[in-house]
């Protein structure tokens, strides 16, 4: 279960989504919401790049640090809005992808925005804390309503290492799913990943774990990203499960990948990890 779960708290609309989301599961899993909020620079750096200045920096560093106490004040009055029960405040003076990476190591999950105009403030944050973090992230879309996330799961399933971490991490999430899909897209590519079977293995894995499964097993000549995109659509999915960066980062994100596709353009939140 989620007991502890981080929200990246900004002055973007977008955070409206991702509290919702944040709040969904506080509620399933009794959890306690931590919001963290930065100053986007470490007072240490701040000095010094403001010395040569003719300000006193501690002045201009104030308005970073009240932007900061701003955005917690959102988080809050969201939070009670939504009826979460267990909540705080965290302002963190240092940049977003740290700041955040520290706070992940002391909680079960961490909540963004997906990139895109307006979902958050720091380029790159999503890949940033999947790629480095020793959580699973939640990247939720700025369009985000409140749909369940546990009704309709699809899940990537690759048989790489991350895709493994993913799915792991989201086990509280599976195992309270009224059905789970586990999606192959071409699995004959990925030799040596899978059984005789692909798919058979990882879905007796998840039923033993009480994940109400279905392997669905999809050739085709879309990305494996678009493909997962689609199979989410049709069978009007709450939440996608992915492993993130299962070739290299360079591949990914130089010359796209499933990881750059959903956080790109994935209309329903993605649970990724690596």
């Amino acid at each position: 279960m989620y007991k502890t779960i981080v929200v990246h708290a900004d002055d973007s609309p977008a955070m409206e989504a991702r509290l919702r989301a944040a709040a969904s599961l506080a509620d399933a899993h009794g959890a306690h919401l931590v919001g963290a909020a930065t100053t986007g620079v470490s007072w240490a750096n701040w000095a010094m790049l403001t010395s040569a200045m003719p300000v006193m920096p501690g002045d201009d560093f104030d308005v970073l640090r009240a932007q900061g106490r701003k955005s917690l004040e959102r988080f809050s009055e969201g939070a009670r809005r939504l009826g979460v029960a267990s909540f705080e405040e965290r302002l963190v003076e240092d940049e977003s992808g740290r700041a955040l990476l520290l706070q992940s190591r002391y909680a079960d999950l961490v909540v963004v925005g997906q990139l895109g105009a307006g979902t958050s403030t720091v380029s790159g944050l999503p890949q940033y804390l999947a790629l480095h973090g020793p959580r699973p992230v939640l990247a939720v879309p700025d369009a985000y309503a409140g749909a369940p996330l546990t009704d309709s799961i699809v899940v990537g399933w690759d048989g790489s290492v991350p895709a493994l971490r993913a799915i792991a991490s989201a086990l509280p999430l599976l195992a309270r799913a009224r059905s789970v899909r586990l999606a192959l897209i071409n699995p004959e590519r990925e030799t040596g990943l899978h059984g005789d079977e692909p798919g058979a293995d990882m879905a007796l894995y998840l039923a033993r774990h009480g994940v109400p499964v279905e392997v669905l097993v999809e050739r085709t000549e879309w990305p494996a990203g678009e493909a997962l995109l689609r199979l989410a659509y049709d069978h009007d999915a709450g939440l996608l499960v992915s492993g993130a960066f299962g070739h290299s980062r360079y591949r990914e994100i130089v010359l796209g990948g499933v990881t750059r596709v959903l956080l790109e353009r994935a209309p329903l939140p993605v649970l990724f990890a690596h």
